[in-house]
């Protein structure tokens, strides 16, 4: 069993994020894997350290500091869970809330949770459009392709980047970078959403859900030639051939 906790789905659901969610939980099932999910928003109870998989997506300004107070209050018990290698895949917003604090237009630092090293300014343009990444997984090199819009210009410290921008803009259109790691999180700016454009990065997120869950078990392959056949399409799309799978 997988325990999946989706956090503040009624609040960071920007660009159709929950799709990562969808996508997280079919291919479990494909392969007869159970999962259970937890549906979590402001003030709601949950236990972060039984939890397998958490999702958290990109919003608003509005709905980021609501959920940042809130998330706030869970601070301690989320790095926590996060040093026993709890799996999190966080997005655009989500992403920028577990850093150190974003730096607004009018000069105001607006904490972060400080759980990753990193931070996030205000850019002077609005960073759009395709984006394909390689990153590495299992050692071996993968590109993901993706979408990203977001004003919000993320800069590393210490963290590892999730991979190495091949088109478009990732954590700031500056230093060639996308994304943030740190033991089991994955950071990113794609939207799209993600995981239903990327099985192989699925695929990985679920195998170390499985893991942290106590299981040794090795993922069945899927419909391994038809998903290269579409990830390809959408790679060819943005210029790109000849992917790693």
């Amino acid at each position: 069993m997988i325990r999946i906790c989706h956090m503040y789905p009624d609040l960071l659901n920007l660009y159709g994020d929950s799709g990562n969610i969808i996508a997280f939980i079919k291919r479990c099932q494909w392969r007869g894997i159970s999962v259970s999910v937890q549906e979590i928003s402001l003030n709601d109870q949950v236990n972060l350290k039984e939890q397998n998989f958490l999702f958290l997506g990109g919003g608003s300004d509005r709905e980021l500091n609501l959920t940042a107070a809130d998330l706030m209050k869970r601070k301690k018990e989320l790095k926590e869970a996060i040093e026993d290698d709890l799996v999190i895949l966080a997005i655009c917003g989500g992403y920028q809330l577990l850093g150190q604090y974003y730096l607004a237009s009018n000069g105001e630092k607006i904490p972060g949770l400080g759980i990753m090293d990193f931070f996030t300014r205000a850019g002077s343009r609005r960073l759009v459009g395709n984006i394909v990444v390689e990153v590495s997984i299992d050692g071996l090199p993968v590109k993901l392709a993706g979408f990203e819009n977001h004003s919000g210009y993320t800069y590393l410290g210490s963290c590892q980047p999730l991979g190495q921008v091949l088109s478009g803009n990732g954590n700031n259109g500056q230093d060639g970078l996308e994304g943030a790691r740190y033991r089991n999180v994955f950071c990113s700016y794609l939207h799209g959403p993600l995981l239903p454009k990327n099985a192989r990065l699925t695929d990985h997120l679920i195998n170390l859900a499985m893991k942290n869950a106590g299981s040794n078990d090795q993922l069945r392959p899927l419909e391994s030639e038809i998903e290269d056949q579409a990830c390809q399409a959408i790679l060819n799309r943005l210029g790109f051939k000849g992917i790693t799978r």
